[in-house]
């Protein structure tokens, strides 16, 4: 008794599943991913730059050098404090140069300030997610003055040029923890958009013969959020956080750039382009590294971003 073969296609394929079980959502999205030379090198370099936040003091052990550490000897007191060498101090001991009067070293500090972007993104993210999708849900499913009572607070604060009031309201509040009130600001001002996207999808899955079923079964409320309706928003969902954290890093860097956002000592990749424009003649490298870090971490989030939801619409048209 003969055994037949495996097809080429199940041995090229690393994701496939024992026998002709069908794919799950998340293992063909992970296969679209796969083949998607964008995604590939935009996952990389995140995880690149994950590696580099999580691995923070452990690249300051090595080094030598903290974020806040200075190195007199590494700058040029003749020169106005310009770092010695080429390339901004590139050297051995500093990896990617350092800072201009101070000598701090600019790879401890992208590392430190790599925790505080994700950290903020990450956190608004979460809570604007949980925000948006209950909110929504409710305006949605409910409708009647729940829906508009809802619908107007979105109103409201959608109404408002956000970046304009950030700054407005971080200036008044005192220093204390600025990540804390970094995040709490782009939340109340975020979970509209994401919650008027819910409560649309809502309204069009809420009267779907679906629903109407499990309602004359005798399922319950949350039975019917949780089982009929909230499966059905996974991919919208998806799709706008992913998309939602480069863009709050982006705020994030944007206040720090103003003077509004995380305050010194602590590192963040803004403050650090804020304090390079007036270097970017006489020391380019102080304000490249920065910068360089802050635009290829958003671009790939973007890029990741848009390549699920293009994976998850081709899922949906299949």
């Amino acid at each position: 008794m003969t055994t037949a073969a495996p097809s080429h296609e199940a041995m090229a394929d690393p994701l496939a599943g024992a026998g002709d079980a069908p794919a799950t959502e998340g293992r063909r999205i992970a296969r679209a991913l796969l083949r998607d030379r964008g995604a590939v090198l935009s996952t990389v370099f995140l995880g690149l730059v994950v590696l580099m936040a999580i691995c923070a003091p452990l690249i300051s052990a090595v080094t030598g050098h903290g974020p806040n550490d200075f190195d007199p000897a590494a700058v040029d007191t003749n020169l106005g404090g310009l770092p010695r060498g080429a390339f901004g101090g590139v050297s051995a001991d500093h990896l990617l140069g350092v800072e201009p009067q101070n000598g701090r070293d600019i790879l401890a500090r992208i590392a430190y300030g790599a925790r505080v972007s994700f950290l903020i993104a990450i956190s608004a993210t979460v809570l604007t997610t949980l925000l948006g999708v209950v909110l929504g849900l409710l305006a949605g499913f409910y409708q009647g003055w729940v829906d508009q009572v809802i619908s107007r607070i979105m109103d409201f604060l959608m109404a408002f040029p956000a970046l304009i009031f950030m700054i407005a309201i971080l200036s008044s509040l005192p220093t204390g923890d600025r990540s804390v009130l970094l995040v709490t600001v782009i939340t109340v001002f975020g979970w509209p958009y994401l919650a008027r996207v819910v409560r649309g999808q809502t309204l069009t899955l809420v009267n779907r013969e679906f629903v109407e079923a499990a309602r004359a079964s005798g399922a319950s409320t949350g039975a019917i959020v949780f089982k009929e309706i909230l499966p059905n928003l996974r991919n919208s969902l998806i799709v706008m956080t992913t998309l939602a954290v480069p863009g709050y890093i982006g705020t994030e860097a944007g206040l720090s750039f103003l003077g509004v956002g995380v305050t010194p000592p602590t590192p963040s990749w803004g403050q650090m382009i804020s304090s390079a424009v007036s270097w970017y003649a006489t020391d380019p490298m102080y304000f490249a590294v920065p910068g360089l870090f802050l635009f290829l971490t958003v671009l790939s989030l973007t890029v990741l971003g848009d390549r699920v939801r293009a994976a998850s619409d081709a899922g949906e048209a299949s």
